[in-house]
């Protein structure tokens, strides 16, 4: 049986990996993969599978997407600092 103590304690540390930035990073990769997949098996008109669509991604899409997520979020927190001039 689960004490109160373990529910409390999973409860906030789910609350912490759903709020790291490395946990968003990761699903806004994933999504990336999925919408990939997706692309991809519609273009050859068969399902490709998550692996080949991974291994595909991230030898032809991944470096840049990371470049242009990096950007974005320099510009978001230099908006945040108010160092953005209009």
């Amino acid at each position: 049986m689960i004490s109160e103590k373990h529910k409390t304690e999973g409860a906030s540390g789910e609350a912490f990996y759903k709020q790291s930035s490395l946990y968003q990073e990761f699903l806004a990769e994933r999504e990336e993969i999925m919408r990939h997949k997706w692309l991809e098996s519609e273009r050859l008109g068969h399902d490709i599978g998550f692996e080949r669509a991974l291994l595909d991604w991230i030898r032809k899409h991944r470096e840049g997407w990371r470049a242009a997520r990096r950007g974005t979020e320099r510009t978001d927190a230099a908006v945040d600092r108010k160092e953005v001039r209009p």
